[in-house]
């Protein structure tokens, strides 16, 4: 699983190795890269929001495996760009916002561990609003 996001390497391995490694892309909100690393030989990955929106998550998945870029895309700009925006506020984030979707959804996760922080009310609420009815 690579989280690194050094494609380079990534794609080194890859053609070293071809079907000897099942290597899975695990960048934070990997759908934003999956077309990409495709690209270099890593045909899956592992999604952080499926935490939250399961569904969402997998008609990502299903079109990204389906080779249909232009859903995948249509659903980036729909929700996984506006996810990247409140994840991207601040450092740590990509485990406080995924956090902030599960209790969204009713579950208990927990606070994050220090150093990192919980969000804030006012993007809590922006993750409310972009989760919406989505599942």
């Amino acid at each position: 699983k690579d989280g690194t996001g050094d494609i380079d390497n990534v794609r080194r391995i890859t053609i070293a190795l071809g079907d000897r490694l099942a290597f899975i892309g695990g960048m934070p909100t990997h759908e934003l890269f999956a077309q990409a690393y495709r690209g270099a030989g890593v045909d899956t990955y592992s999604s952080a929001v499926f935490n939250f929106v399961p569904e969402t998550a997998l008609a990502f998945y299903n079109a990204f495996s389906a080779g249909d870029d232009a859903t995948c895309e249509a659903m980036l700009t729909d929700f996984y760009y506006k996810f990247a925006a409140i994840r991207d506020r601040k450092t740590g984030y990509a485990v406080s916002a995924i956090k902030a979707g599960v209790r969204l959804r009713g579950f208990a996760a927990g606070p994050v561990r220090p150093p990192l922080t919980d969000l804030t009310d006012e993007e809590t609420a922006m993750m409310k609003a972009l989760i919406g009815d989505r599942r």
